[in-house]
């Protein structure tokens, strides 16, 4: 079945308020939205709050999801958006467009994927892997969103260079050297390339992914949009 199809059948469930296929439509995309916020907001709260709101915009408006893009894309061109109001909102200056697309020749000349690592069979190594991607995620943090966003998107949540070109709304050329760039950063920051498994670095699991669904179904059962029979 494709995603297009698993669209169309879920779409019909959430168009019929069924409480259970906004939970499944959340559970399945929490990670990548919180991803996509956090690559533009400062911290995580902030990510949280942005796709809470991203949430209910979507949900308030689903008869304007046309299938031009998958349901993926579409809510993370929403979260995005989110985002960037947020951070407006407080008088922070943000940079979401490149002065100019030059190529960069000291940098990589290869879009490659970053390498996992097996997972640690000690506890001192699960232990030295955390301190590692708290590193990490300190390190990528300190990219500027412009970059920081495109990074998380490709080498954290593993999108393509099209999904991602697609979600910001952006060329494949320009998420390509936006990545270059951010990798290059990322490298002289950490002084070397991360040792860690990037899919572990800024995770949404637990209890904040339970936080986030339950306060977002109980907005919408306020408002009227969500049945539970």
């Amino acid at each position: 079945m494709t995603a297009t199809e698993t669209d169309g059948e879920l779409l019909g469930l959430l168009r019929q308020g069924q409480a259970k296929a906004f939970e499944q439509l959340m559970r399945q995309h929490n990670r990548l939205l919180f991803r996509a916020a956090r690559g533009i907001v400062p911290d995580d709260a902030e990510a949280q709050d942005a796709v809470q709101e991203a949430y209910l915009r979507a949900f308030l408006s689903l008869d304007s999801f046309r299938g031009e893009s998958t349901l993926a894309t579409w809510l993370t061109r929403i979260v995005i958006n989110q985002a960037l109001v947020q951070v407006r909102k407080t008088g922070r200056f943000i940079l979401w467009h490149d002065a100019h697309h030059a190529e960069e020749s000291d940098m990589a000349q290869t879009d490659r994927e970053d390498p996992t690592i097996v997972e640690p069979q000690t506890p001192e190594q699960e232990a030295s892997r955390k301190q590692v991607r708290r590193q990490l995620e300190a390190a990528i943090d300190v990219l500027p969103p412009i970059y920081r966003c495109v990074f998380i998107l490709r080498a954290v949540q593993g999108l393509g260079v099209e999904e991602t070109a697609s979600a910001l709304q952006v060329s494949q050329e320009v998420v390509k050297t936006r990545y270059l760039r951010a990798r290059a950063m990322l490298r002289s920051h950490l002084q070397a390339d991360p040792d860690v498994e990037m899919s572990a670095a800024h995770d949404f699991l637990g209890q904040r992914c339970d936080e986030l669904v339950s306060h977002v179904l109980g907005r919408l059962r306020e408002i009227g949009i969500v049945r539970d029979h």
